[in-house]
């Protein structure tokens, strides 16, 4: 009987011990989190911290789910990985042996370094239990403080406001989320924020948090304001947890470095997920998403190397649909370039592929709420990103992930008053003919 064993119960460790029990029925599967909470869907923390959704939904597997997949799971802390003895050591449960180990221990959120980080009521949203601390800390807060860029920093803030709390809204650069949107799509969303009560503060960081009593009282920032508030949360990106493959002696670099079939440079070791940078057999780089659904591909495709089967890895067009300030968003493929200011890290909910720009040129359309761009390659679209309305958000994923050749309509898409939506959608409807 073969012996599995999944650290990390996210969607990439759920995906591979669904995939493993389909392959092997006798095999055993135990699963190892640090968490008590069992497996909950982390994307939903945000409509749950924001009312939209209670928190029992999310968590998306019944007790007959969980008995179907036959799992040993255990609650605790993996101190220590020996790749050549096959063996973990759990606390407080003591060694286990392994045939086959996955690593899904995702990533955690970088903390803030400032004076009074440690106060109470400087948060993050990274677990279901900081979800549930900010709820608390809502109850008697009045005012908040928010840093960071990407997804994160956002959903900070609709949930901050959905429970009535003024928001502050600290940005190091001089715009939004600077390595994915360009000019005119970061104004769109702080026009939203500003109509939403917050108020913004450009080149502005924490110089440090004050408090009184061992809680946050207020912020001093770099340009000499005071804000008196009671919350200070945090989105300054995330980092992969790979301290456990780093003391194993496995190869890190801003992840855990697997190659096309995600094994580690260690035998029966594989990683996915947000801790693994994966080889990418198009790009020939070491890439990392921390996307939902490239997640869950691979942990499926570890799942099939685990178990035997030699199948690489393919990197799918990244596709991120969220909500920003209230404006839906769908990012498709290479949209952006460089680096965020507001991020030390990666930020979850993006992917580096979108940062995989060739030449390109850019067009884009706007409207007062949506807004279109895209990135135009010689022959193919690179990528799309869809503000407001969705309606071209399915054609051009399609378009973009079937490298449709765009040559019969590329030069009415580099017209300046070029109405690309329209261009776009009769384009599409002629291939599905």
């Amino acid at each position: 009987m073969t012996r599995y064993i999944i650290i990390g119960m996210g969607v990439a460790g759920i995906s591979a011990a669904e995939t493993l029990r389909t392959l092997d029925q006798s095999a055993e599967i135990a699963m190892i989190s640090d968490e008590p909470h069992g497996y909950y869907s982390r994307p939903g923390l945000a409509y749950s911290l924001n009312a939209e959704i209670p928190e029992k939904y999310l968590y998306p597997f019944s007790e007959k789910d969980w008995k179907a997949l036959d799992l040993r799971c255990m609650t605790g802390r993996v101190t220590h990985l020996d790749p050549l003895a096959h063996q973990i050591e759990v606390d407080p449960s003591g060694p286990l042996k392994y045939d086959r180990l996955l690593l899904a221990t995702g990533a955690n959120a970088v903390p803030l370094n400032v004076p009074g980080k440690d106060l109470k009521g400087v948060v993050k949203l990274d677990h279901l239990e900081d979800e549930r601390q900010i709820l608390s800390l809502c109850r008697h807060a009045k005012t908040a403080v928010v840093v960071g860029g990407g997804v994160i920093a956002l959903e900070l803030i609709e949930g901050l406001i959905a429970h009535k709390i003024k928001v502050h809204y600290l940005l190091r650069g001089d715009r939004y989320w600077t390595n994915v949107l360009d000019e005119a799509e970061s104004r769109l969303i702080e026009n939203r924020l500003v109509h939403d009560g917050v108020v913004l503060h450009f080149r502005t960081e924490i110089a440090q948090i004050q408090g009184r009593r061992g809680r946050v009282s207020a912020v001093q920032t770099t340009q000499g304001e005071v804000i008196p508030c009671r919350l200070v949360a945090v989105g300054v990106g995330v980092k992969p947890r790979m301290q456990l493959a780093q003391q194993a002696g496995l190869k890190t670099e801003r992840g855990i470095l697997t190659d096309e079939f995600l094994q580690t440079s260690a035998a029966d070791i594989f990683a996915a997920g947000d801790v693994a940078q994966i080889f990418d057999l198009t790009t020939k780089h070491a890439l990392i998403d921390n996307l939902w659904h490239p997640g869950r591909e691979q942990g499926r495709i570890a799942a099939l190397n685990m178990a035997g089967q030699r199948q690489p890895y393919y990197r799918s067009v990244a596709v991120n649909v969220l909500r920003l300030a209230g404006i839906m968003i769908t990012i498709i493929g290479a949209v952006g370039s460089g680096r965020d200011e507001d991020l030390v890290s990666v930020a979850r909910g993006s992917s580096e592929t979108w940062l995989q720009l060739p030449n390109t040129i850019a067009m884009e359309n706007s409207g007062e709420l949506s807004h279109v761009r895209l990135m135009v390659g010689e022959r193919t679209l690179l990528g799309a990103l869809v503000m407001g309305d969705q309606k071209l958000s399915l054609p051009l994923q399609e378009l973009i992930a079937t490298q449709t050749d765009i040559t019969p309509i590329r030069s009415q898409l580099l017209q300046p008053d070029a109405s690309l939506g329209q261009v776009v959608m009769d384009f599409w409807s002629r291939t599905k003919n």
